[in-house]
């Protein structure tokens, strides 16, 4: 089969936020998408197929909401696919309508995926039943803690680099107008002081809850020339995307850098023809909800090698300007609609190659990471993307 070259053409956000109260989840969903095809110069009667996807329907309550979203996506009468992969499902999406362009199926395909957490309880829906484990394993948190203090263990990082990231994310955060939390007062001295949740983890080391959706349209390198004829906007293009699994449960697991992450990494790198990726990537949008997992993915994602992920954390080289930009949006500690949030990684990634980023926009972004990860740490998807048309 022959592979088509694919193209990001527009992206759309709503703006995060603790509640949306004056939206239906059609309505939320509506405004990513909305604002996507605004940014690609196109609409929905040109879109071939739509791929949605979102975190498990207990976070909301609402059982298959594709079936009756059909209309407000305009779906009726187009193929329209739902993705499940738990947290990582938002970037699961993006990737799955990419290969539906890279394979010559549809031309253009709109992927969209969102959350509504204020409409239910993700910290309760995710903590496992009192008489299964202890009382203290409430929450996503409460299930990684342990993750983070076998890599602190083992790496020898000093205890102040979680409360590094959270001040970098979040300051970053500020800068972007779509973001959930705004704090550019934030300082290592607030993080340090803010209540204790999960012995290492401090609550401003921890993502918030947000309600808000993302929107990608994808298209072949005709659909990319058309929309850049009416937008005069560069697209962005997909240079390679994976996406490994493995179970959550097995003896031998290791649960710092899953192999599963390891492993989605090499293959990423292999299609891409990467061989020094903290060389040859000027950005990375990585699935961060709790601080400590910036030096951990960094490893597991083979920018640095085992136990130095905290090195390039605490020496600056994640900051906007640094060796590798991480998380230049303010990441998921600055806004996580849970199933969306996987796809903003994916789409801010491509925002920084297609000069698209505003206050928070890298310089001379050519290639950036899009990152997400899910359930416990057992599913990974992302994606490179590039200014350049690929060859």
């Amino acid at each position: 089969m022959t592979a088509h070259r694919t193209a990001v053409l527009g992206t759309g956000q709503t703006h995060h936020r603790a509640k949306r109260t004056d939206v239906s989840m059609a309505g939320l969903i509506r405004e990513a998408v909305d604002r996507a095809l605004d940014d690609a110069g196109t609409t929905l009667a040109d879109i071939d197929a739509i791929v949605i996807g979102k975190a498990p329907d207990m976070f909301e309550g609402v059982m298959m909401p594709e079936l009756f979203l059909a209309d407000a996506l305009g779906a009726v009468g187009k193929p329209l696919l739902r993705v499940h992969t738990a947290g990582s499902v938002g970037g699961s999406t993006a990737a799955v309508a990419a290969a539906l362009v890279k394979s010559g199926v549809h031309r253009r395909v709109l992927t969209v995926a969102w959350e509504k957490q204020s409409e239910s309880n993700a910290m309760w829906a995710l903590s496992i039943p009192v008489p299964f484990t202890v009382p203290v394993g409430a929450g996503a948190g409460g299930y990684f803690a342990p993750h983070v203090r076998s890599y602190i263990r083992r790496s020898g990082a000093p205890a102040h680099v979680g409360a590094m990231v959270a001040v970098k994310d979040r300051r970053n955060g500020a800068k972007n107008p779509l973001a959930h939390l705004q704090q550019s007062d934030i300082t290592l001295e607030s993080v340090q002081a803010s209540q204790m949740l999960w012995d290492p983890i401090r609550f401003d080391e921890t993502c918030p809850s947000s309600d808000g959706a993302c929107a990608i349209v994808l298209g072949d390198e005709q659909s990319a020339a058309e929309s850049e004829a009416v937008t005069g906007k560069r697209p962005g293009w997909v240079l390679a995307t994976a996406m490994r699994t493995e179970p959550l449960a097995y003896a031998g697991r290791e649960h710092v850098s899953p192999e599963a992450g390891r492993d989605a990494a090499a293959a990423l790198w292999r299609a891409a023809g990467i061989t020094d990726p903290l060389r040859e990537v000027d950005a990375a949008e990585i699935y961060v909800p709790f601080s400590w997992f910036e030096p951990m993915w960094l490893e597991n994602l083979g920018f640095v090698p085992e136990g130095d992920g905290w090195k390039l954390t605490e020496s600056g080289g994640t900051e906007i300007g640094g060796a590798l930009p991480v998380n230049p949006s303010g990441g998921v500690l600055s806004s996580n609609p849970i199933g969306a949030s996987g796809m903003i990684r994916f789409a801010e990634a491509a925002k920084q190659v297609m000069g698209r980023a505003g206050d928070y926009q890298v310089d001379g972004a050519r290639t950036a990471l899009g990152h997400a990860y899910g359930g416990g740490s057992q599913y990974f998807s992302m994606w490179l993307v590039g200014a350049d048309k690929p060859q």
